[in-house]
């Protein structure tokens, strides 16, 4: 049930003409899910990505967003619960 819920998330993400990627995973960094610009590869460093900037921040609470920012576009990287996500948009 979840994993059809994830796969209608990630297309819907991709209907947005600014978005060339999208990717979910779990907090060992397994993919969930992914389209587009990134791929299952990117799994892992994602979610690194995320862990580390949980840990510069001093309020355990807080779920800060990464943002890559490139020529070509962005990467936002958050975290959400149990789930990381990363958004590939491209520079408008």
């Amino acid at each position: 049930m979840m994993e059809s819920t994830l796969e209608q998330h990630l297309d819907d993400t991709m209907k947005n003409p600014a978005v060339v990627g999208v990717l979910c995973t779990d907090q060992q960094g397994h993919n969930l899910g992914c389209r587009g610009s990134l791929s299952d590869e990117h799994g892992g460093v994602v979610s690194v990505l995320a862990k580390q900037a949980a840990a510069l921040t001093r309020d355990p609470t807080d779920s800060p967003t990464v943002c890559l920012e490139s020529e070509s576009g962005n990467i936002l990287v958050r975290t959400h619960g149990t789930i990381t996500v990363a958004v590939h948009k491209i520079a408008s």
